[in-house]
């Protein structure tokens, strides 16, 4: 069974959770760079959360399933189609073999994930199929998807086959059915007006006072230099006390960088695995989905958050995933 690729749309490139344990080799852990969307698709379609889905940005791909599929979007909404009717996301949807997936306007958000029933079976790169796209590593032939790409899927969960009958009968005549019910959505919070919470970075104190105080009260724009390695921000110039050198040392999805320019970046999925400039914040794990999101010339400030604080966030962001994870369960059972 297998998805083929009409168009490819901007950047689709196939992802899992990431390739951990060999940053010490210069690889970097990539990954999706919203995770949480990523694992929820893949609950949806009854795969194990951390299976290879496509990662779709702004511009969404034309797909043509060669056989009858469920399907899940999460993440961005990128106003989805099927055969030209729109279908919601947070859902399980049954696709009928031929019918097209196609994309719109990008109405919130920046990426989203399509998650199938199966997952995509491409190769396992050290221990992980997502795209590295610096190092032609992992993925679908190490790149973005283009035009004419056959994506194989795998064997599927008897969720997933519960699931398929379900919404296969529900259909009728039509090409498509989805689930009346979503789950998941308030678990990815689109919307960057609440402040990203940080924790103050190693190198915070190298910073003089009024750049402390301008890096929580400003406004700092994502800027059309950004991509899956950092966002570069535009904001008030970041200034040293005194100029200092910083050896290199590691770093990770959240650190905010300060280069000499004084202009803030932050690090995200295919950062390398280690800098050189000072970090004045890292960003906080519980909003790492949120700040994914984010588009070129968004809007985003920072609020300081203690490490206990950080960790209780995450503890119940975690929580609600078991949640929902034990309850699709239950549904078929």
């Amino acid at each position: 069974m297998s998805v083929r690729v009409i168009r490819p749309g901007l950047l689709t490139t196939v992802q899992d959770l990431g390739r951990f344990g060999h940053q010490q080799y210069g690889v970097s852990v990539g990954g999706a760079m919203d995770s949480i969307s990523l694992r929820i698709a893949n609950l949806l379609v009854g795969n194990a959360s951390g299976s290879a889905a496509l990662e779709i940005t702004l511009a969404g791909p034309v797909l043509s399933f060669d056989h009858d599929a469920l399907i899940a979007i999460c993440g961005a909404d990128l106003s989805p189609r099927v055969d030209g009717t729109p279908i919601a996301s947070w859902r399980p949807v049954w696709v009928r073999q031929q019918s097209r997936l196609e994309f719109g306007p990008p109405v919130r958000g920046c990426r989203a994930y399509l998650a199938i029933a199966g997952g995509f079976d491409v190769p396992s790169v050290l221990n992980s199929q997502s795209t590295y796209l610096r190092a032609n590593l992992g993925g679908f032939q190490g790149r973005a998807l283009q035009a004419g790409d056959l994506l194989k899927t795998g064997p599927i969960s008897d969720w997933g086959q519960a699931m398929i009958a379900e919404l296969s009968a529900l259909a009728g005549n039509q090409g498509r059915s989805e689930a009346k019910w979503f789950a998941g959505a308030d678990l990815c919070e689109l919307d960057l007006t609440p402040p990203v919470r940080v924790l103050c970075g190693g190198q915070f104190d190298w910073f003089t006072r009024a750049s402390q105080q301008a890096f929580f009260r400003e406004v700092f724009t994502v800027t059309n230099q950004s991509d899956r390695m950092g966002y570069r921000l535009k904001g008030p110039p970041l200034e040293l006390v005194h100029p200092r050198e910083l050896i290199s040392e590691g770093v990770t999805m959240g650190s905010i960088q300060v280069p000499a320019g004084g202009q803030s970046i932050v690090l995200m999925a295919d950062r390398p695995t280690t800098g050189g400039y000072p970090k004045i914040a890292q960003v906080a794990t519980v909003d790492l989905a949120r700040l994914a999101q984010a588009r070129p010339q968004d809007k985003i400030r920072f609020t300081p958050i203690s490490v206990d604080e950080a960790q209780q966030a995450l503890r119940t962001q975690d929580a609600t995933m078991q949640r929902l994870t034990s309850g699709l369960v239950l549904m078929v059972r």
